[in-house]
């Protein structure tokens, strides 16, 4: 009875976060995803400090919590991508290309860089840390599992250096949806003749509130936009359906791959991408992950024995984004291109359409996604490859 409370809230919150941002000027101010963010930062205290759940109904919670967080990003993805332009982004593929690479780049020299700074710290089997840090950051916590496990770490070690990834990436999501986008608009104020408006023929001023639920539930619009959602649960129902196919099982990466690619090919429909408020439907999907993945945060397991791996791990997400900023300064990469393109490989596709809400610029929302698709195949090779290289060291 506990776990099915819980599941109550993970869905009724963003019914309340909605509903609170379009009455209150603060709460439009402060975003939909920050306090989807905040409400789960306050169940992971609940479950953290309490014994409101035993061990049993725990696990329970947490399986369907995994369960909800993949299935309400992979409907969120097809219905925030039909409204999309994708003909116009077609030009715009050479510069995402570049910036990925400039941001594998980045992610290695990190790791090497921090890897020196911290070996003699004392992290028991240091090398691995860097080889896991590596996959994370390219490819996203299934990477983190497959080469945390390939290279046999030490349970605590894992523990420690996910929780500790988890806190910075909390933070500094929290820092860019809040507004710090801004500054890297600043720093790399370059304009990307190719990134043009990706809703149709509609001006600037009607793209520019990109949440906006006015309306959704009216008898013209609702039955619309439910056209897009079943677009988009046949979708993930395909994307299931071959991946079970190919590989006997569900395979996040062939899943994501499928609906992604059904999505911009729907989206070259005018009658689909024309379709009401498919974008805020699939922002309601988006906090509902945002509110659960907040919601796992351990602080508990932040003693003062994580200090050393904390500071090991903060110190390669902030000498990667000042690396890959400098390499982008050099080849004119614009600042939102930059933030969507460097998320997308610290967390992976799932957090994209959130920032690029917060941003206000749907223009970024494939590159940014294609990018964290491709950190997800190429995460695994990294992860060893670094792993490997550090050992010797």
């Amino acid at each position: 009875m506990k776990v099915y409370l819980f599941l109550l809230i993970f869905v009724l919150a963003p019914f309340v976060i909605i509903t609170i941002f379009r009455k209150y000027k603060v709460a439009k101010a402060i975003g939909t995803v920050i306090m989807a963010y905040a409400v789960g930062v306050l169940l992971s205290f609940v479950f953290s400090f309490t014994d409101f759940l035993s061990a049993i109904e725990f696990e329970s919670l947490s399986k369907i919590q995994s369960l909800i967080m993949s299935v309400s990003v992979s409907l969120a993805i097809p219905l925030m991508l039909f409204s999309s332009d994708y003909k116009k982004w077609l030009k715009a593929l050479p510069k995402a290309v570049l910036t990925l690479c400039m941001g594998i780049v980045a992610i290695v020299a990190a790791v090497l860089v921090s890897f020196f700074l911290f070996k003699n710290s004392g992290i028991p089997e240091l090398y691995k840390v860097g080889g896991m840090m590596t996959a994370f950051y390219t490819g996203g916590t299934m990477n983190f599992s497959a080469v945390s496990g390939a290279l046999k770490t030490d349970g605590t070690i894992i523990t420690l250096t996910l929780t500790s990834e988890m806190v910075i990436m909390f933070v500094l999501l929290v820092f860019l949806t809040a507004g710090g986008y801004k500054l890297f608009r600043w720093i790399l104020p370059f304009k990307d003749e190719h990134h043009v408006s990706i809703a149709g023929d509609a001006s600037a001023a009607q793209i520019k509130d990109l949440e906006d639920y006015e309306r959704m539930l009216t008898k013209k619009v609702f039955p619309k936009t439910m056209l897009g959602f079943l677009l988009s649960l046949a979708f993930l129902a395909v994307g299931a359906g071959l991946s079970i196919l190919l590989t006997g099982t569900l395979n996040e990466v062939i899943v994501l791959l499928t609906i992604t690619t059904l999505a911009i090919a729907a989206s070259f429909s005018e009658k689909i991408r024309n379709l009401p408020k498919t974008f805020e439907l699939g922002m309601f999907f988006i906090l509902i992950f945002s509110v659960i993945v907040a919601s796992l945060f351990d602080v508990s397991k932040l003693d003062s024995s994580a200090l050393t791996i904390f500071l090991f791990v903060l110190c390669i997400t902030l000498s990667s984004f000042v690396i890959h900023c400098i390499l982008c300064w050099f080849t004119k990469v614009p600042g939102d291109l930059f933030t969507v393109s460097h998320i997308a490989l610290l967390c992976s596709p799932p957090f994209i359409p959130p920032l690029v809400a917060a941003m206000g610029n749907r223009k970024v929302l494939i590159s940014g996604i294609t990018i964290g698709l491709v950190g997800y195949a190429i995460g695994n090779y990294f992860g060893l490859a670094m792993a490997g290289l550090l050992k010797l060291f």
